[in-house]
Order: C-alpha cells, then structure tokens, then sequence
C-alpha cells in the first residue's frame, strides 16, 4: 500500500500535480490542511480515496478538524496541527494522541518536513509543497508504504529545485 501523504498547499496545486507524476500509482492521497478551497480540484487530480482535514487559512471550509483513519494495522490521527502549538514541539500532540490511541500522527502547519518517533508514536510532516520553510526551501511530501508484513515505512520525498513554482520568486 502506497499513500501519498502532503500539506499546506495554500490552493497553488501545481507541485502537487508533479508530485502525484513522480510518485505514480497511489492507493491514498492525505493533505493536511491549508487547501484555501482546492478541494475538489485535489479531489479530482487522483482515482486513489483522499482525507483532508482543514488548516488555519481554510476558515470557510468544510473539512473536518481532524480525522482518525486505521491504515493497515495504525491508528492515524490527521490534523493540521495548530490546535496543538506543533510548531513549538510535540506536546499537545502526544496528549492528543494519547487520548485517541494513535500510532502515527500526521500533522502540517510548520511547512517543514519531520519524521520523529516518540515512544510508540510517530509523528510525521511532510512540509509543503508550495511555501517550504526548512533549509534550503525544497518543496516536500511524504510518502507512507506499507510491506507486506504489515510494517509501515515512511520517506520524506523533495520537489529538485528547478520545480520550485515559478511565482515563488528568485532562489
């Protein structure tokens, strides 16, 4: 199983578009939050089921806040993550996984990419494909595979540079 898992797109699609191309066939598609009205168009770039959850710039949205998928053999809490001050660290999501019994969380909001295993959680963001903010400003998704044991591995995947959209101005 194959799920590509992104966020933050902020309704500029076009690396999402490259991303789905570089990746190919996909069983799921997961975005994060910060779709600013894309939804149906999101929907209709894959055949693959999608989960949304709304971010903090989809104030007139009716995505859910969150959402909690079993994949597999994980319980998956979805959430943008700035109901739980992500970008100051994993605290508020651990309660909140905690309270929900979840293996993985998948959260967005930082625009950075991380990959952080804490205890029997794992948490994971897969950055963004359109406003980057880590070093050296690649745009990221991730993707989630799961073996044929079971196991789930995950691989921050990047855009090269010479995807970057054109809008976003000079390197």
């Amino acid at each position: 199983m194959k799920i590509l898992i992104v966020s933050d797109t902020h309704g500029r699609e076009e690396n999402l578009k490259k991303a789905l191309e570089k990746t190919g066939a996909i069983d799921r598609l997961i975005h994060l939050g910060d779709v600013e009205g894309s939804e149906d168009y999101i929907r209709s770039l894959t055949e693959a089921p999608v989960s949304m959850v709304a971010g903090n710039n989809d104030w007139y949205s009716d995505l859910p806040k969150e959402e909690l998928l079993t994949i597999g053999r994980y319980r998956v809490l979805l959430t943008h993550g700035h109901r739980y001050y992500a970008g100051m660290g994993h605290e508020g999501l651990m309660a909140q996984a905690e309270l929900q019994k979840a293996d993985i969380v998948m959260y967005g909001h930082t625009h950075c990419p991380c990959l952080v295993h804490q205890g029997a959680v794992t948490f994971l963001n897969p950055g963004s494909l359109s406003l980057p903010r880590q070093e050296g400003h690649r745009p990221s998704y991730m993707l989630m595979e799961i073996d044929r044991e079971g196991e789930a591995h995950f691989h921050i995947c990047y855009l090269g540079r010479k995807e970057r959209p054109s809008w976003f101005g000079n390197w």
